[in-house]
């Protein structure tokens, strides 16, 4: 009997899945296979939020493929020796499995490439399982990839994607091979109160409920910090319980503003997995460098303190910083807020607003979170390298009744707008009445700070 293991990785769903696709159609039977990797523990990418909504989508895969027939195999340990080891025991003959773009993942294929070729077995690489459009698809006549978004997305948009696969009727499995007990995300301690469901079945939910009520407002909503009008796909494109392809086909087929601006933003996504791929190091150096003597955690740790905790004084960044703790997420204009403020108004090294996200956000995502976060520092590549994003101005535009700050701040749930994001010109009683903080830093001095700094390292 001919069989073939398909592993799981950041791909946790059935629908539109190429390389189980291409596992059944080859294959007399299949090994569905996820391995809780240690490596990726020993390197700290496992934090509870998004061990969690791990827990949920291994559950919901499981069950899906059960209902056809089939179940999932979990192991944990290095992610190599395991592979190796389900082949040996199922006697499979090829490997499927979904490409990776970062430096991490480009490694550990190479090693597991090198160990089944060893043994006489065939790795099969699938590339557009999650993204749309693989890094070195499109590059620019002089380089190996694009370093501005407008013109990669001229290219990107033109491209004819691959159809969507169809989730199979029937998987048949091996049934040579077991596997440990499921994680549980209640055995997961420290994670947010309000962390969202996992699992495929919740994003094809959340999907279908979109296309029905937010997606033709995208485009005039997706800013309206108290709308939460985004899509919140984010966690789900991570996980891969979600195909970018299949969202790109079914926006291009609604068509109209708000669909034009979700495939903007999931070209958004592939642009930085073009850059991270080209450039691996631009996850920890700076992909453009001004030669920032950046303020580091010795040198302000009060101010990222308060950063990290909500407490900086200014309402609007204090409630997105709170809104990531409590639900592990956070809305994609107050991430650009809270990005700026830290890194230019407070000129903190931006690595360290990036480790924080990436301990809190759910959809914690090395190629987003560190080359969005380049982007809003002026290391990355943004154009417009020196530009600050003033909280108070984003404030009154992006949330002008006040509603996101009351939520998230509740100190401040009696001052109404505007004073609402300006509570410490409030009267000297009601001021003194508020149990809140005052601003960390006066926005004129952080930019002065900042544009010296800027100005001294040219």
């Amino acid at each position: 009997m001919h069989v073939s293991v398909v592993l799981f990785t950041a791909d946790l769903r059935l629908h539109d899945h190429p390389p189980l696709r291409a596992a059944l159609d080859a294959s007399d039977a299949v090994v569905p296979f996820f391995v809780r990797d240690r490596a990726v523990t020993a390197a700290g990418f496992d934090p509870p939020n998004r061990r969690a909504f791990l827990a949920d989508c291994l559950a919901d895969l499981d069950a899906s493929l059960r209902e056809r027939g089939g179940r999932l195999v979990v192991r944990s340990g290095d992610l190599v020796e395991e592979v190796c080891r389900v082949v040996t025991e199922a006697d499979a003959d090829e490997i499927h499995m979904a490409a990776g773009q970062t430096a991490f993942a480009a490694r550990r294929e190479e090693r597991l490439r090198r160990a089944l070729e060893a043994d006489g077995r065939r790795l099969f690489v699938h590339d557009t399982v999650t993204v749309a459009v693989p890094p070195g698809t499109v590059t620019p006549a002089s380089a190996d990839h694009f370093a501005v978004f407008t013109p990669y997305f001229r290219q990107w948009d033109r491209l004819v994607l691959r159809p969507v696969a169809p989730a199979p009727r029937r998987v048949r499995v091996s049934e040579h091979v077991a596997g440990e007990a499921l994680p549980a995300r209640g055995d997961v301690t420290g994670v947010s109160p309000a962390l969202a469901a996992g699992g495929e079945g919740a994003a094809r939910r959340r999907v279908a409920a979109y296309w029905r009520r937010g997606l033709d407002a995208y485009d005039d909503t997706r800013d309206a910090l108290a709308a939460d009008a985004t899509s919140r796909f984010s966690p789900h494109l991570h996980f891969g319980t979600l195909s970018p392809v299949e969202l790109v086909h079914r926006a291009r087929r609604q068509g109209g503003p708000g669909a034009d601006a979700l495939v903007r933003q999931l070209a958004w996504r592939d642009f930085h997995r073009q850059v991270l791929a080209a450039r691996p190091g631009a996850a920890r150096a700076d992909y453009r460098t001004k030669r920032d003597c950046w303020r580091t955690r010795r040198t302000a740790a009060a101010d990222i303190e308060a950063w990290e905790t909500g407490r900086t004084g200014y309402p609007v960044i204090d409630a997105a910083m709170r809104q990531l703790r409590h639900e592990g997420w956070m809305h994609n204009r107050a991430r650009l807020l809270t990005a700026s403020f830290l890194a230019k108004t407070l000129y903190v090294d931006w690595r360290i607003g990036a480790a924080h996200f990436l301990h809190w956000l759910v959809d914690g995502d090395v190629a987003n979170n560190q080359l969005n976060w380049q982007w809003v520092a002026g290391t990355g590549t943004d154009t417009r390298p020196n530009r600050v994003l003033n909280p108070v101005t984003q404030a009154k535009r992006y949330d002008p009744d006040g509603a996101y700050v009351r939520r998230w701040v509740p100190e401040l749930a009696g001052v109404g707008a505007p004073a609402v994001h300006e509570p410490w010109k409030l009267p000297g009683p009601d001021r003194a009445a508020l149990d809140y903080p005052d601003p960390v830093v006066e926005l004129s001095a952080g930019l002065y700070r900042f544009r010296q700094a800027r100005e001294r390292a040219r």
